[in-house]
């Protein structure tokens, strides 16, 4: 036991006490605040510039209603300016829009041209205009051809003006008779964060074990370590002190995280902030998003995850160390390693489909089978699901991951110590029989 707890801290503090290791633990949760923020800043930016918009309006009824905003100025001129609007184009003159048409007999009759690509606000700001208008005339064609009374055209405009917007409200009853609002959006957001995380660190920590065998049998340090060390507490230590890498690496990530996302929450709605928003993010209700983001149950999602990281790590680190012991170079894992990424990028991709749909088929299925459910049951678990299938889904993979570690030992302790050959699957079974 002594010489394992060795192999343990050895894997551990030689990762943790890395400069790599600690500027990427530390510098990850900035970026990824900023990548989620930043866009959100530069999109409420514009380059200060007015873009001048020419209107040529063959019918005189459209052009009149498009008033001019702090980024367009609308400029109404005639057909026969159209040649040389055409030439001032991309210079002192951003775009040109013509309608030839009346738009309520003929919704095609309108079109913009300008050097580059229109922006969208500029093309839902011309398309709310005319479409309100639209509607105005036919309304107004109704009550002349007397087919409507004035007093059902009012309640037509009045309807129309008030729009039937519905806001669906989503409430989450919790197993003691608490009602709680909740957001299908934020809980799809949460599972695939949570998702992305326990894909992206099996993945990383399961070639760190890979990595750590090929170099220890390339270099032939193993032989001198299994004369002091069993190779299955050498295996062992090393899953675990890596596995520890990840957690701890994991832990900085959330708090760090956690602090940095209230510190902009509370800047995103400060009234001064507010103001400066773009009118988009002007109703930016960040408190309503917070209460739903908190009626999210995160102890136990994030004693789940760790459950969930801990089972699908060890599985697949048992498998990537079992193949690495078999070979001599990281080329030669190829043939083993392939079958086992595809096996995890399906589990993701289960999972990026599931968020639709979390109590179908593929969702229920992909998250009880051992190999996909550390990926999958985090996309579920932020939507409640029965407690029985997380338990039965936790009970699988535990015991999958307990017969892989005996199988990957009893192949690693032999194939550690062999050169010189690439074994096939039915050589590297002929070793699990080997006493």
């Amino acid at each position: 036991m002594n010489s394992l707890n060795l192999v343990i801290q050895r894997e551990y503090l030689t990762r943790v006490r890395k400069k790599s290791f600690i500027i990427l633990t530390i510098l990850m949760p900035f970026l990824m605040v900023a990548l989620s923020v930043f866009p959100l800043w530069l999109s409420t930016l514009n380059d200060g510039s007015v873009k001048n918009v020419a209107i040529i309006d063959n019918t005189g009824i459209y052009a009149p209603l498009l008033k001019s905003t702090d980024l367009y100025q609308f400029q109404i001129i005639g057909d026969a300016d159209k040649h040389e609007s055409e030439l001032r184009v991309g210079k002192d003159l951003f775009a040109i829009l013509q309608i030839t048409d009346d738009l309520s007999k003929n919704s095609n009759a309108v079109a913009i041209t300008s050097e580059k690509q229109t922006p969208l606000d500029l093309q839902n700001l011309i398309q709310r205009t005319l479409n309100d208008k639209i509607t105005e005339q036919r309304l107004d064609e109704l009550t002349v051809s007397g087919t409507m009374d004035n007093e059902a055209i009012i309640k037509v405009r009045n309807i129309i003006e008030d729009g039937s917007k519905v806001s669906l409200r989503t409430l989450r009853m919790s197993d003691d008779g608490s009602v709680k609002e909740s957001s299908t959006e934020i809980a799809s957001i949460i599972g695939m964060m949570f998702t992305v995380l326990i894909y992206m660190f099996i993945l990383m920590y399961g070639n760190m074990v890979m990595q750590a065998v090929l170099e220890e049998k390339k270099s032939r340090v193993v032989e001198v370590m299994v004369s002091s060390v069993k190779p299955v507490n050498l295996l062992v230590g090393k899953i675990i002190g890596i596995g520890l890498v990840g957690l701890t690496q994991l832990a900085v990530w959330i708090v760090m995280t956690t602090v940095l996302m209230t510190g902009v929450s509370l800047f995103i709605s400060s009234p001064d902030q507010a103001v400066a928003m773009s009118p988009g993010m002007g109703d930016f209700n960040i408190e309503g998003i917070m209460s739903m983001v908190m009626s999210i149950n995160w102890l136990e999602v994030i004693l789940y995850f760790v459950l969930f990281f801990i089972g699908g790590y060890v599985l697949y680190a048992s498998i990537f160390a079992m193949f690495a012991s078999a070979v001599d170079s990281e080329e030669d894992t190829t043939q083993f390693m392939t079958p086992v990424t595809l096996v995890i990028f399906f589990a993701f991709f289960a999972g990026f489909y599931s968020v639709s749909n979390p109590d179908g088929p593929l969702a229920f299925w992909t998250s009880l089978i051992p190999f996909t459910s550390p990926i999958v049951m985090m996309v579920r678990i932020p939507f409640g699901i029965p407690f029985w299938e997380i338990l039965l889904s936790l009970v699988l993979l535990y015991g999958t991951f307990i017969v892989i570690s005996i199988f990957a030992a009893k192949i690693y302790r032999v194939g550690i110590l062999m050169y010189g050959k690439k074994p096939s699957f039915k050589e590297m079974m002929k070793w699990v029989k080997y006493k």
